[in-house]
């Protein structure tokens, strides 16, 4: 009587998997952490564009008012004027050319041009108004020195031979100008500054609102991981990774449309240029460009704007997860 031996191989469960290799190709990956689109990610990204683009027009605008400042200091201070006022007793017209020549023989002097009657006329129409007989009236006569490249005379000689010799005259350095100026220049400055500290706190709260509102909903998750031993550096970069680049998609957007709107008043301050229009505006602010530092300033604002985004969120991930230690 023959007996049968036990099967060897006797057929499990897993073996399936193990003669299957194609189900094991196609279970899927592990999903991650932190959910790549959220209706919160995509807030946060729509918040982290505005405030880049409003830092960015901030940074832009300061470097305008900046420029400007500097490009009609250094206008100004290539010239000075002198103001010579008509007076009883004497001729207006030799008190005028005695302070040409007084003015030419100073060291640093390049041209000094004298304005005539008519000229002098002219100026005051803006506040008068044209075709009124102004023989009569007292306006003084206006003579502009040009200083010459690198050179600055000696004013306060200058002012003692004009006082001596033509005693209706006086000279005018543009000094306290200058230094209203530079006073307007360093407060638009200040409140660039300013902003911008308000615009960073408001991304740093809207990143720890978003953070904790993503480890809200996920803290089951975030609790697994943490008892079956992952670290809290291994949780808080998977955030961190996470809002970096949703910052760096915030900040490529606000940062791009600055960028773009920068570029396109340049170009319509060129297309525009030699109008009156556009001849006034350049007077005021320059030929409103930020040039090629301006436009790396705001590529720097993108960056920054994605670093403190995803540091923000970093350490809210690890303040919250003190409470669950």
């Amino acid at each position: 009587m023959s007996t049968t031996e036990p099967a060897d191989t006797m057929a499990e469960p897993w073996d399936a998997f193990d003669a299957s290799p194609s189900l094991v190709r196609t279970m899927p990956a592990a999903a991650p952490i932190v959910p790549k689109d959220s209706i919160a990610g995509r807030s946060l990204t729509v918040v982290v564009a505005i405030m880049t683009f409003l830092a960015s027009l901030t940074v832009g605008s300061g470097m305008l008012v900046v420029s400007a400042a500097n490009d009609w200091q250094s206008d100004v201070g290539r010239e000075v004027t002198i103001q010579v006022r008509p007076a009883t007793g004497r001729n207006i017209e030799t008190d005028a050319q005695s302070a040409v020549e007084i003015a030419r023989k100073a060291p640093g002097v390049a041209e000094v041009r004298a304005f005539t009657k008519d000229e002098s006329a002219r100026l005051v129409e803006p506040w008068l108004g044209a075709g009124l007989a102004l023989e009569d009236l007292p306006i003084p006569r206006l003579i502009v020195v040009k200083l010459s490249s690198g050179g600055r005379p000696d004013f306060t000689s200058l002012r003692q031979a004009l006082t001596a010799r033509v005693p209706t005259a006086s000279l005018d350095d543009h000094r306290r100008w200058m230094d209203r100026m530079r006073a307007m220049a360093r407060t638009a400055v200040g409140a660039c500054i300013a902003v911008l500290a308000l615009v960073l706190a408001v991304t740093v709260l809207s990143v720890t609102f978003a953070t904790r509102g993503t480890m809200a909903a996920n803290r089951p998750i975030v609790e697994v991981l943490h008892y079956v031993g992952a670290t809290d550096s291994f949780v808080s970069g998977q955030f961190q990774r996470h809002f970096l680049v949703l910052g760096f998609k915030g900040g490529a957007i606000g940062g791009g449309a600055a960028i773009l709107l920068f570029a396109v008043v340049e170009a319509a301050n060129t297309w525009f240029a030699g109008t009156p229009g556009g001849d006034e505006i350049a007077g005021l602010f320059g030929n409103l460009s930020i040039g090629v530092a301006g436009y790396l300033a705001i590529l720097l604002q993108i960056v920054f704007m994605a670093l403190v985004t995803a540091l923000a969120s970093r350490w809210t991930v690890n303040r919250t997860l003190e409470t669950i230690n």
